[in-house]
């Protein structure tokens, strides 16, 4: 009972302090594609304990295919850039300085919890090893697990550094601006799967990596420009379920959203095109409910979460795999725990695994409590921190990607 008179006086306090121009419905999709990606990679990504007690990765979906449509669901980040893109036209519209000023003041803003969680990861590994005893081989796979959403912070900055000229082409183009480079990624996708696929060069499929995660960005820009409307809205959803539905029951793109162990294609790392045909429906579903969005989080009971989660968006993507190894690390000292640290080979991994992402929830609200102030800019943080976090984090990725 106090606990909900508690937060009922949370909600309320945050409701009052919202200004009436705030758009609640872009702050309420953020949250939903935000709490998306932790799900994911809790449901979708499991760890094996071998004879050592060394943790290892290993994916449900290598042996429940039917768990791949979950992705369909999971996989928000076209949602996340929609938003960024709308968020990003508006401040750069508003901005007091030059381009160039709010380009890095965007582009710290994204980087500061990055180097946060790395430069921490890179002081506890030499802890946990000598101190505690945790072997090699979990030091490495929780490496990988950390470093893993990192990649979405860097293609972000990327993207968000190029905002200027996503906003020129959206004043020439309008909505269709986003077009060519869907085109672009559908001419790639055909040399690197078409008849010609053999001859194709292994790196071509990196000409995929920008224009795929910038084409639901630059949608965002145009929804902020005032030049992608309801009927824009209309066309994407139509648009994008016809040729996700065309790519999978006709050109058998793979099913699963994320790379599946053992599969010789995936649609995630770099996008295909199927990844955008999902992000179009997603956004054109965005679109047309954001009206009625923002009039159901008008109740504090359920625009009170949405705040907090968009207070602490940047720690949530960088610690959360955190928050799992924070339950699995000491687990792998207990045995084999189903859900935790047993092969994903059961339908019973898949119900443990339910009953633990509670836990990892809370172990995540711990974390974020104190890695939030990484967010905020580093004032009493000198020269000599600066490059000694700078160390810290390069020599943290160097062990994650050399794994």
């Amino acid at each position: 009972m106090r606990a909900t008179t508690g937060f009922t006086r949370l909600a309320a306090r945050l409701d009052a302090r919202t200004p009436a121009h705030r758009d609640r419905a872009l702050d309420g999709l953020r949250a939903l594609a935000l709490l998306a990606v932790p799900t994911g990679h809790w449901l979708l990504g499991g760890l094996t304990r071998d004879s050592g007690g060394g943790l290892h990765n290993a994916s449900p979906l290598a042996t429940f295919g039917g768990l791949a449509p979950a992705s369909w669901v999971l996989q928000m980040l076209g949602i996340f850039f929609l938003v960024g893109g709308h968020a990003s036209y508006l401040s750069y519209r508003r901005r007091a300085g030059s381009a160039r000023q709010w380009t890095a003041g965007r582009v710290k803003r994204l980087g500061r919890p990055l180097l946060g969680v790395t430069a921490v990861w890179a002081l506890l590994l030499p802890l946990l090893h000598y101190g505690l005893g945790v072997p090699a081989g979990t030091l490495h796979t929780a490496a990988t697990l950390v470093v893993q959403p990192l990649w979405f912070v860097g293609v972000y900055a990327v993207v968000t550094a190029l905002t200027p000229y996503c906003v020129r082409a959206s004043e020439r183009l309008g909505a269709w601006a986003a077009l060519p480079l869907l085109g672009s990624v559908a001419v790639v996708d055909l040399l690197r799967y078409g008849p010609y696929a053999d001859a194709m060069p292994s790196w071509l499929s990196l000409l995929n990596l920008l224009p795929g995660w910038m084409f639901a960005y630059q949608l965002g820009v145009s929804w902020g420009d005032g030049r992608l409307g309801r009927r824009g809205g209309w066309l994407l959803l139509g648009g994008g379920t016809a040729l996700f539905a065309t790519l999978l029951l006709v050109l058998h793109y793979p099913v699963s959203m994320v790379g599946v162990p053992g599969e010789a294609r995936t649609n995630s790392h770099p996008p295909s095109l199927l990844v955008l045909a999902l992000a179009a429906a997603q956004c054109g579903a965005a679109i047309l409910l954001r009206d009625r969005l923002a009039r159901l989080l008008r109740r504090p009971a359920l625009w009170a979460p949405v705040v907090l989660v968009n207070l602490s968006a940047m720690t949530l993507l960088c610690w959360h795999q955190s928050a799992m190894l924070a339950a699995a690390i000491p687990g792998s000292f207990l045995g084999a725990l189903p859900g935790l640290t047993t092969a994903p080979d059961t339908v019973g991994w898949v119900l443990a695994r339910l009953a633990w992402m509670p836990l990892f929830a809370g172990l995540l609200v711990v974390i974020t409590k104190y890695a939030r102030p990484l967010e905020e800019p580093w004032k009493r943080t000198g020269a000599v921190r600066a490059v000694a976090v700078g160390v810290l984090a390069a020599g943290f990725g160097y062990f994650a990607l050399a794994a």
